[in-house]
């Protein structure tokens, strides 16, 4: 071998085994498009940002009780103090029908699920516009923030359900099997609430004086609630008429399942589903109808 074939022996390309085996390189394309306005939630993307939720429940947890002077007691004062007024005035006074219960623990009953549902709609009402800084600057599922202020006002609800534990060790009056029926109707409660609050909460972007009329909405409302007397002693029309209100069902079903009374009227009851289901609908509907607009609006 002479040393001008060694010399070009030694020059030739060599191929490497580790580059030959390597795949090539493709490039990951990510297509945004806008989200569709008809009613629908993706569950894949609010699961990917869970931890969102999470947080933001977190932080109106935190700023809720944040420089109280007497904290998580605020959450059992509201429906206590609630209850002995209307004990005074329609139980005392009024002597309206109470389901063959003590006043107390019926009224109580009744409360804790309806301010449960009224807490929740005002803070879902106005999640939006007090986030203004983060729907205008980052990118997220905006139905988050409604449905964050339907969570938080669970942890008030937890509080004071300990009070109607205490009210039915005082009265004697114990839960039977009918117990596993409760969180269903609350649920209930979350569904509607969270309708609602996706309707007014794509409203109070555009229109600011929605806040105002909320409390007289939640007042009215609570009168067409049976919070305070029997909707079963109401005659059958009205009780017919008050079915399409589905806090009428929540309620007769909670306390159903936490205190034994007669359970909800089937042929009711389905109407207060069917009215939860058509207000949790047109409320995602008009709410993702608005959603592209909410950045330049609010």
């Amino acid at each position: 071998m002479t040393d001008t074939e060694l010399d070009a022996r030694d020059l030739a390309p060599v191929a490497d085994p580790s580059l030959s085996a390597a795949a090539p390189s493709v490039d990951r394309v990510t297509v945004i498009r806008p989200a569709p306005r008809w009613p629908h939630l993706d569950l894949r993307e609010l699961w990917h940002y869970r931890e969102l939720l999470v947080t933001l429940a977190w932080r109106d947890i935190a700023v809720r009780y944040k420089q109280t002077s007497i904290g998580v007691a605020w959450a059992i004062l509201q429906p206590l103090l609630m209850m002995v007024v209307f004990t005074l005035i329609f139980g005392k006074f009024g002597n309206f029908p109470s389901k063959g219960l003590q006043y107390q623990i019926f009224t109580y009953s009744a409360l804790l699920p309806w301010v449960y549902f009224a807490s929740s709609v005002n803070l879902a009402s106005a999640s939006l516009v007090a986030n203004r800084g983060l729907v205008t600057k980052v990118y997220f599922p905006r139905v988050l923030m409604p449905l964050a202020g339907v969570v938080v006002p669970l942890v008030d609800f937890v509080f004071a359900f300990g009070v109607l534990v205490a009210l039915c060790a005082w009265y004697h009056r114990w839960p039977d099997a009918t117990i596993v029926v409760a969180p269903l109707f609350l649920a209930m409660a979350l569904v509607t609430a969270l309708g609602v609050g996706l309707f007014l909460a794509a409203v109070n972007v555009r229109y600011r004086d929605v806040a105002y009329t909320i409390p007289f909405l939640m007042q009215l409302w609570m009168f067409l609630s049976g919070v305070f007397y029997a909707f079963s002693a109401l005659p059958e029309w009205a009780q017919l008429v008050l079915a399409v209100n589905p806090m009428t069902t929540v309620i007769d079903g909670f306390q159903w399942g936490t205190l034994g009374t007669h359970p909800p009227e089937l042929d009711k009851a389905m109407i207060s589903v069917g009215a939860t289901a058509t207000v949790f609908v047109v409320g995602l509907w008009y709410f993702r109808r608005s959603e592209p607009r909410f950045a330049d609006t609010i």
